[in-house]
């Protein structure tokens, strides 16, 4: 695998934050899913940080792949031959239906061509200011801790909700924001109990107990928004656009085709759960990395200090912070939201010169290659730099949202998201380590740190 390595720079040094060990030795069936509904990082082999393959059969026939020109395969040039899986679909369209994430071919292309100019870059700066004044609600909770150590994951979920919800429903009175957080929490905990049907690859009309726990909370979610949808159509646009204005106004350039009341809630289900678990995700482990090392922290309050005033990071600011994008694509390389990508095979293929059958699960397990040995100098460091220079980062070695024409929508958002409250944050706060309470990198849906972020946060 002759792919380049970002540069080092200066002497390697041995910091090596919280990390999941991976499997020495084959699962089996009955292992698998012990081990998977648990911490699905647990099923990934060692090997997979050492190799561009890794085949195996567990009821189904499936492959890992960390080679760079076989993920572009995937993803790029032959993305229509690998859509997603159906336990991918099994696990997640109860809740959000056909929409972006989970639809395919024409349907999804409209739906993409609809929605994409919503996320444009002027679009994402006029919800700045909704982000930068959740910031700063967050940094005065902080501020009342008082020498009492935070679980900053808990905090980060809150703000980054504050912030959906505020960008998705701004001044709708109808729309209960709680609500539909509790629903979220109760959806993903009933969801990410990997079903053994799904493992064995057995059809979706075999029942999983899983939905009959998380049928009534999805149904609430989607009364709650169909509610919303409908009372915006009465009262109108506000000044400032939103994203629910945005997607009623938005329409297919070449069939003029607009989303209905359905397609307006699973996508804004979608971009709800996705938009704030995923980001309050990284900027936990991104608080946790800066606790981890005070050189980084302190280089990153150095920046940050001499760009905003009045201690809130403004939209406008983050072009300035390098070196804090830095710490979020570091985290987001250590800790990807969604650690493993899944796909199945629509048509006989080679990969890394191995065959592929049609009906084969071909993952992509994006935590095995954002730490693969041949692909990054010492990858279980925690070291920014290696993003300095983001031409010398393989393209498709680095796959925190994605790639190819299904390319997480929202990515922008997340980033700006990210830039502006850990840039608030550190302007106000100096953050150490909870020795005894370190955070677990674990797999559900999404990879959590179990048992939160617990911090010490020190006001400045």
């Amino acid at each position: 695998m002759p792919h380049s390595r970002p540069p080092s720079n200066g002497p390697i040094t041995p910091k090596v934050p919280a990390h999941a060990p991976l499997a020495t030795e084959p699962l089996g069936i009955l292992g698998s899913l012990k081990a998977a509904r648990g911490n699905l990082l647990s099923i990934l082999p060692e090997l997979a940080v050492r190799q561009p393959m890794v085949s195996g059969k567990t009821g189904i026939r499936w492959h890992m792949v960390m080679e760079p020109g076989a993920i572009r395969r995937i993803l790029l040039e032959a993305v229509d031959d690998y859509p997603k899986s159906q336990a991918t679909k099994n696990v997640l369209r109860p809740a959000i239906g056909d929409s972006l994430f989970i639809a395919e071919g024409a349907h999804w292309r409209w739906q993409r061509r609809a929605a994409s100019p919503v996320f444009s870059h002027r679009n994402m700066m006029s919800l700045a200011p909704i982000m930068s004044a959740a910031a700063n609600r967050s940094a005065e909770r902080i501020a009342k801790a008082e020498g009492r150590a935070v679980d900053m994951l808990d905090e980060m979920v809150r703000t980054t909700f504050d912030v959906i919800a505020d960008v998705t429903f701004s001044g709708e009175g109808q729309f209960d924001a709680p609500a539909v957080h509790r629903a979220i929490d109760s959806y993903i905990e009933a969801a990410g109990k990997v079903s053994l049907l799904d493992m064995l690859g057995l059809p979706d009309w075999i029942p999983r107990p899983s939905r009959f726990t998380s049928g009534p909370v999805v149904r609430d979610m989607k009364r709650i928004a169909d509610e919303a949808i409908e009372a915006r159509r009465m009262r109108g646009a506000g000044d400032v656009p939103d994203l629910l204005d945005l997607l009623l106004a938005g329409q297919d350039p070449e069939t003029k085709r607009r989303m209905n009341t359905s397609e307006l809630r699973d996508n804004l289900l979608t971009f709800i759960v996705a938009g704030h678990e995923t980001t309050a995700l990284t900027l936990a482990w991104a608080l946790y990395l800066c606790a981890f090392d005070q050189e980084v922290q302190d280089r990153a309050r150095h920046e940050v200090q001499s760009v905003i005033s009045g201690g809130i990071a403004q939209g406008a600011d983050i072009e300035f912070l390098p070196f804090l994008r830095q710490i979020v694509d570091e985290a987001l390389r250590l800790y990807p939201p969604a650690g493993i990508l899944s796909r199945t095979a629509q048509a006989p293929d080679t990969l890394c010169g191995r065959e592929i059958r049609r009906g084969d699960t071909v993952m992509i397990p994006i935590y095995a290659l954002h730490r693969h040995h041949m692909l990054w100098d010492d990858p279980n460091a925690f070291r920014p730099d290696r993003f300095a220079d983001r031409k010398a980062v393989d393209r498709y070695a680095y796959l925190p949202f994605g790639d190819g024409p299904r390319i997480c929508i929202g990515a922008n958002f997340a980033i700006q998201e990210a830039v502006i409250i850990l840039a608030t944050l550190l302007a106000k706060f100096r953050f150490s380590l909870v020795e005894t309470r370190p955070p677990e990198p674990v797999m559900i849906l999404t990879l959590r740190p179990k048992g939160g972020v617990w911090l010490m946060a020190e006001p400045l």
